[in-house]
């Protein structure tokens, strides 16, 4: 359980291994796996951290698919929210470099590891800054994350 233990070396989240997507709660419905079986675990990152970055924009969640952990958001996917989610992206990536390396080590390398998952529907026009943004951000939402 490469995962766990990951999780468990890193103090900021150490008590908050979840089997399956349980860490993701109602959200994991927006998550499909070709095989349940391979998910190790998951985190739910933002209130794991709340006491720690209390005035920081966290990110939500990981779970380790195949011996790789994706990084999901669930967030409004509207232009209004595009900062918000690059600043948590930004937050999440800093936090991995120092706070929680050994996840950063796992990060998927077959696909890519962070995901937008908007939380209804889609209102970014393809004309706005915005877009242009989160596609050079690599961090376009999506309705579902599917993963083989």
């Amino acid at each position: 359980m490469i995962f766990k233990k990951a999780v468990t070396a890193t103090p900021d989240i150490r008590m908050c291994f979840q089997k399956g997507l349980k860490a993701l709660g109602g959200n994991s419905r927006k998550i499909s796996l070709a095989d349940n079986s391979k998910c190790e675990g998951s985190l739910d990152i933002d209130n794991c951290t709340r006491t720690l970055y209390p005035q920081s924009n966290r990110w939500d969640y990981c779970f380790c698919y195949r011996n790789e952990i994706y990084f999901v958001e669930v967030h409004t996917a509207n232009t209004t929210e595009v900062s918000t989610v690059i600043r948590k992206l930004q937050w999440l990536k800093d936090w991995l470099n120092h706070q929680a390396p050994e996840l950063n080590k796992l990060k998927a390398s077959s696909r890519h590891p962070f995901y937008w998952i908007q939380s209804s529907k889609f209102n970014i026009p393809a004309t706005s800054k915005q877009f242009r943004t989160v596609v050079q951000a690599g961090i376009k939402p999506i309705p579902a994350l599917k993963l083989p």
